[in-house]
Protein backbone atom coordinates (compact mmCIF):
# COMPACT_ATOMS: atom_id res chain seq x y z
CA UNK A 1 0.00 0.00 0.00
CA UNK A 2 2.75 2.80 1.42
CA UNK A 3 6.04 3.09 -0.73
CA UNK A 4 7.60 4.78 2.05
CA UNK A 5 9.98 6.75 0.73
CA UNK A 6 12.60 9.14 2.75
CA UNK A 7 10.06 12.37 1.89
CA UNK A 8 8.28 13.43 5.45
CA UNK A 9 4.40 12.72 5.36
CA UNK A 10 3.28 15.97 4.18
CA UNK A 11 5.17 15.27 0.51
CA UNK A 12 4.13 11.75 0.50
CA UNK A 13 0.62 12.82 0.54
CA UNK A 14 1.18 15.86 -1.85
CA UNK A 15 2.87 13.67 -4.37
CA UNK A 16 -0.61 10.81 -4.40
CA UNK A 17 1.17 8.24 -2.06
CA UNK A 18 -1.49 6.43 -0.09
CA UNK A 19 -0.45 6.47 3.14
CA UNK A 20 -1.96 4.70 5.68
CA UNK A 21 -3.14 5.55 9.13
CA UNK A 22 -0.65 3.05 10.81
CA UNK A 23 2.15 5.24 8.68
CA UNK A 24 4.76 6.23 11.59
CA UNK A 25 4.53 9.81 11.07
CA UNK A 26 0.64 9.72 10.91
CA UNK A 27 0.61 11.95 14.23
CA UNK A 28 2.29 15.02 12.10
CA UNK A 29 -1.43 15.17 10.61
CA UNK A 30 -3.25 16.81 13.52
CA UNK A 31 -0.06 18.54 15.28
CA UNK A 32 -0.27 20.25 11.94
CA UNK A 33 -3.95 20.99 12.05
CA UNK A 34 -4.00 22.52 15.71
CA UNK A 35 -1.06 24.70 14.45
CA UNK A 36 -3.91 25.78 11.53
CA UNK A 37 -6.55 25.76 14.30
CA UNK A 38 -4.48 27.82 16.36
CA UNK A 39 -4.12 30.65 13.18
CA UNK A 40 -7.90 30.56 12.50
CA UNK A 41 -8.57 30.91 15.54
CA UNK A 42 -7.56 34.84 14.92
CA UNK A 43 -7.95 34.59 11.64
CA UNK A 44 -12.10 34.24 12.25
CA UNK A 45 -11.65 37.02 14.80
CA UNK A 46 -10.10 39.40 12.84
CA UNK A 47 -12.14 42.75 12.42
CA UNK A 48 -10.52 44.12 9.20
CA UNK A 49 -9.89 41.95 5.19
CA UNK A 50 -6.33 43.29 5.76
CA UNK A 51 -5.78 41.53 9.12
CA UNK A 52 -7.55 38.39 7.92
CA UNK A 53 -4.73 38.56 5.07
CA UNK A 54 -2.22 38.70 7.57
CA UNK A 55 -3.43 35.34 9.41
CA UNK A 56 -3.76 33.33 6.38
CA UNK A 57 -0.68 34.59 4.69
CA UNK A 58 1.03 32.87 7.95
CA UNK A 59 -0.80 30.33 7.63
CA UNK A 60 0.11 29.30 4.05
CA UNK A 61 3.44 30.90 4.72
CA UNK A 62 3.45 33.05 2.01
CA UNK A 63 2.38 36.71 1.71
CA UNK A 64 -1.77 36.96 0.63
CA UNK A 65 -2.02 39.66 -2.29
CA UNK A 66 -3.50 43.25 -0.96
CA UNK A 67 -5.95 42.52 -4.10
CA UNK A 68 -7.84 39.15 -2.52
CA UNK A 69 -10.66 39.34 -0.22
CA UNK A 70 -11.68 36.36 2.17
CA UNK A 71 -14.55 36.53 4.44
CA UNK A 72 -14.52 35.03 7.46
CA UNK A 73 -15.94 32.30 8.84
CA UNK A 74 -12.96 30.20 6.71
CA UNK A 75 -11.64 26.51 7.20
CA UNK A 76 -8.55 24.92 6.25
CA UNK A 77 -7.00 21.59 7.93
CA UNK A 78 -3.61 22.59 6.90
CA UNK A 79 -2.39 25.84 4.92
CA UNK A 80 0.78 25.12 3.75
CA UNK A 81 -0.74 23.33 0.21
CA UNK A 82 -2.55 26.35 -0.44
CA UNK A 83 -1.42 28.75 -3.27
CA UNK A 84 -3.23 31.77 -3.61
CA UNK A 85 -3.38 34.13 -6.75
CA UNK A 86 -3.96 38.01 -6.87
CA UNK A 87 -7.64 39.54 -7.31
CA UNK A 88 -9.43 36.34 -5.48
CA UNK A 89 -12.68 36.71 -3.67
CA UNK A 90 -13.34 33.89 -1.28
CA UNK A 91 -16.84 34.20 0.79
CA UNK A 92 -17.94 33.45 4.33
CA UNK A 93 -17.65 29.19 5.44
CA UNK A 94 -15.16 28.21 2.40
CA UNK A 95 -14.22 24.96 3.73
CA UNK A 96 -10.76 23.77 1.94
CA UNK A 97 -8.89 20.64 2.78
CA UNK A 98 -5.30 21.29 1.49
CA UNK A 99 -2.83 18.02 2.25
CA UNK A 100 -3.23 17.65 -1.73
CA UNK A 101 -2.53 20.91 -2.72
CA UNK A 102 -5.06 23.48 -3.61
CA UNK A 103 -4.36 26.21 -6.09
CA UNK A 104 -6.42 29.25 -6.90
CA UNK A 105 -5.04 31.29 -9.77
CA UNK A 106 -5.55 35.02 -10.36
CA UNK A 107 -9.25 36.61 -10.56
CA UNK A 108 -11.11 33.96 -8.99
CA UNK A 109 -14.46 34.02 -7.41
CA UNK A 110 -15.99 31.69 -4.94
CA UNK A 111 -18.77 31.77 -3.48
CA UNK A 112 -20.41 31.18 -0.20
CA UNK A 113 -20.62 27.80 1.53
CA UNK A 114 -18.00 25.99 -1.05
CA UNK A 115 -15.56 22.96 -0.39
CA UNK A 116 -12.71 22.57 -1.77
CA UNK A 117 -11.18 18.97 -1.28
CA UNK A 118 -7.83 17.85 -2.31
CA UNK A 119 -7.84 14.10 -0.18
CA UNK A 120 -9.35 11.37 -0.37
CA UNK A 121 -9.41 7.71 1.18
CA UNK A 122 -9.53 4.70 -0.54
CA UNK A 123 -12.85 2.87 -1.74
CA UNK A 124 -11.58 -0.70 -0.13
CA UNK A 125 -12.99 -1.10 3.46
CA UNK A 126 -9.29 -2.58 4.69
CA UNK A 127 -7.47 0.53 3.74
CA UNK A 128 -10.40 3.70 4.09
CA UNK A 129 -8.48 5.26 6.82
CA UNK A 130 -5.57 5.77 4.37
CA UNK A 131 -5.04 9.28 3.00
CA UNK A 132 -4.74 9.87 -1.22
CA UNK A 133 -3.77 13.68 -2.23
CA UNK A 134 -5.09 14.88 -5.09
CA UNK A 135 -4.40 18.19 -6.16
CA UNK A 136 -7.33 20.57 -6.61
CA UNK A 137 -6.64 23.48 -9.53
CA UNK A 138 -9.30 26.24 -9.81
CA UNK A 139 -8.05 28.60 -13.28
CA UNK A 140 -8.08 31.79 -13.98
CA UNK A 141 -10.88 33.89 -13.96
CA UNK A 142 -12.93 31.00 -12.57
CA UNK A 143 -16.40 31.53 -10.39
CA UNK A 144 -17.49 28.55 -8.11
CA UNK A 145 -20.92 29.20 -7.13
CA UNK A 146 -22.32 28.68 -3.63
CA UNK A 147 -22.44 25.72 -1.99
CA UNK A 148 -20.88 24.23 -4.86
CA UNK A 149 -17.90 21.07 -4.32
CA UNK A 150 -15.18 20.35 -5.91
CA UNK A 151 -13.79 16.95 -5.23
CA UNK A 152 -9.91 15.47 -5.38
CA UNK A 153 -7.91 16.10 -8.52
CA UNK A 154 -10.53 18.13 -10.31
CA UNK A 155 -9.06 21.49 -13.07
CA UNK A 156 -11.44 23.74 -13.25
CA UNK A 157 -10.73 25.32 -16.51
CA UNK A 158 -10.27 29.50 -17.15
CA UNK A 159 -13.50 31.29 -17.17
CA UNK A 160 -15.52 28.41 -16.00
CA UNK A 161 -18.50 28.68 -13.77
CA UNK A 162 -19.49 25.79 -11.22
CA UNK A 163 -23.03 26.50 -10.39
CA UNK A 164 -24.30 26.92 -7.26
CA UNK A 165 -24.84 23.51 -5.47
CA UNK A 166 -23.09 21.42 -8.32
CA UNK A 167 -20.50 18.63 -6.78
CA UNK A 168 -17.71 18.45 -9.38
CA UNK A 169 -15.60 15.00 -9.71
CA UNK A 170 -14.62 15.55 -13.69
CA UNK A 171 -11.82 18.11 -14.72
CA UNK A 172 -14.19 21.40 -16.42
CA UNK A 173 -13.29 22.55 -19.19
CA UNK A 174 -12.15 26.28 -20.12
CA UNK A 175 -15.11 28.42 -20.68
CA UNK A 176 -18.11 26.29 -19.60
CA UNK A 177 -20.67 26.15 -17.21
CA UNK A 178 -21.09 22.89 -15.15
CA UNK A 179 -23.94 22.37 -12.87
CA UNK A 180 -25.80 19.39 -10.92
CA UNK A 181 -24.70 16.12 -8.96
CA UNK A 182 -22.71 14.81 -10.30
CA UNK A 183 -21.47 18.39 -12.51
CA UNK A 184 -22.17 18.06 -15.83
CA UNK A 185 -21.50 20.33 -19.09
CA UNK A 186 -24.71 22.66 -19.36
CA UNK A 187 -23.43 25.51 -21.94
CA UNK A 188 -20.08 27.12 -23.10
CA UNK A 189 -19.11 30.48 -22.43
Amino acid sequence: MSTKNNNNIFERILSGEVVPFSDPEYYKLPEQSERAIAILADLNTSKTIDDIRQHLGKLIQNEVDSSTTIYTPFSINYGKNLKLGKNIFINQNCQILDLGGVTIDDDVMVGPRVNLLSETHPIEPESRKALIGKPVHIKTGAWIGAGSTILPGVTVGEHAIVAAGAVVSKDVPDRTVVAGVPAKIIKSI
